[in-house]
């Protein structure tokens, strides 16, 4: 039996609670989401759970009321990808290329999360560096806050030379990737 009322599913890699409606009649009984905070896949089971607020785990139900936060997509029986990550309306940002492999690669943020990582893996921006993992780090925008999250890369993320598993972003802000440095610029638009 499916679960018909509000559930909270916390993802099983960081912790992050995030809120499902209800599920459609007819729904796999299974379903997954994506962590909007780490990127990890966490599958969830939609069986009926004893009340309408406990909180799924990959070890099972706990109770633990919360407050709603990503928007469910009923439709596919997962959390929109991007719930609470959106651009701002007045700046543009661009992840630019100042060195090594990357050099010369100048790319506007067009979604609020892209995938960094190396030719050839599937990522937003690709850069020929065997040094870079194939989803080496991401880059995800909430309104004014910039963040860059390694996504488990083998050689590390890098702000100011310490290696690092996020950091918020400015205007300016530089990080390296393998032999590559990337350079983040937020400007306001030009009406």
């Amino acid at each position: 039996m499916l679960h018909y009322g509000t559930m909270v599913v916390t993802c099983s890699q960081c912790g992050a609670k995030f809120t499902l409606g209800p599920a459609k009649p007819g729904a796999p009984s299974k379903g997954k989401f994506r962590c909007s905070k780490c990127g990890e896949t966490t599958l969830v089971d939609l069986s009926a759970p004893p009340s309408n607020t406990d909180t799924v785990t990959a070890a099972g139900t706990t109770p633990a009321p919360q407050a709603a936060t990503p928007k469910y997509d009923p439709d596919t029986t997962q959390v929109n990808e991007y719930s609470g990550l959106e651009l701002p309306k007045d700046k543009n940002i661009t992840i630019s290329g100042i060195g090594g492999p990357a050099k010369g690669i100048k790319h506007p943020m067009t979604r609020p999360r892209i995938i960094i990582g190396r030719l050839g893996g599937g990522a937003d921006i690709e850069i020929d560096d065997p040094e870079i993992s194939r989803k080496h780090c991401k880059v995800e925008v909430r309104q004014d806050i910039v963040r860059l999250i390694d996504l488990k890369s083998t050689n590390g993320t890098f702000v100011n030379d310490e290696r690092v598993p996020s950091a918020e972003l400015e205007h300016l802000s530089e990080f390296r990737v393998g032999a590559s440095l990337l350079l983040v610029t937020i400007m306001q638009k030009q009406d």
